[in-house]
């Protein structure tokens, strides 16, 4: 019996999470610092600002290729939406992803590449390997390859400046709620 699409992405990122998470433990990475909720709040905002001006360059800069991967990733929320995934569903996935992801790239990854390598290095490797995890086909691929690098030069540097995990998490929730609400928003076929 294969798995659903959201069974697979949830797993996917929970594995994220874990590895994540017993890999900044094994190597004693502070997980998050104490609780600075105006620092993080700012943080937080600067960073989500960022990834949607990031957006409108990339449409601006490419249009063609933009609109292309915008068909793209609203043929992944029918094919989800398809799959019986609701719009709750879809919100625990924007979590689920944000929190797998920054524990895995920015918490442990990024932290052991700066041991060895050096900050800069660090975050630019970071980056590549996170765009070398969201494949897409095509040139909608490549466009998406390099927005997703682009982003994650962003995550990285959240943590780096901010010193926590906390507005990297909540900046790419938020990002991964917004791309989802508007895949969830548009009607079905029955109601155009």
């Amino acid at each position: 019996m294969a798995a659903s699409p959201l069974t697979f992405l949830l797993a996917l990122e929970l594995a994220l999470a874990l590895i994540g998470a017993l890999w900044m433990r094994l190597a004693g990475y502070v997980f998050f610092p104490a609780p600075r909720p105006w620092h993080d709040t700012l943080y937080f905002l600067a960073g989500y600002a960022a990834l949607l001006l990031l957006e409108r360059l990339t449409e601006r800069l490419a249009p063609a290729a933009y609109r292309e991967l915008d068909r793209l990733m609203h043929g992944i929320g029918r094919m989800l939406k398809d799959a019986g995934v609701g719009h709750n569903a879809a919100m625990l996935l924007a979590l689920a992803s944000a929190v797998g992801e920054e524990l895995f790239f920015r918490g442990a990854l990024l932290n052991a590449l700066a041991q060895g390598l050096g900050t800069p290095a660090a975050l630019a490797l970071q980056a590549l390997v996170f765009a070398l995890g969201h494949p897409a086909p095509g040139r909608a691929g490549r466009l998406y390859a390099v927005w997703a690098f682009a982003a994650g030069l962003i995550f990285g540097a959240l943590y780096l400046l901010s010193g926590s995990l906390v507005p990297g998490i909540l900046a790419h929730f938020l990002y991964n709620a917004k791309g989802f609400a508007e895949i969830f928003e548009e009607p079905g076929p029955a109601s155009r």
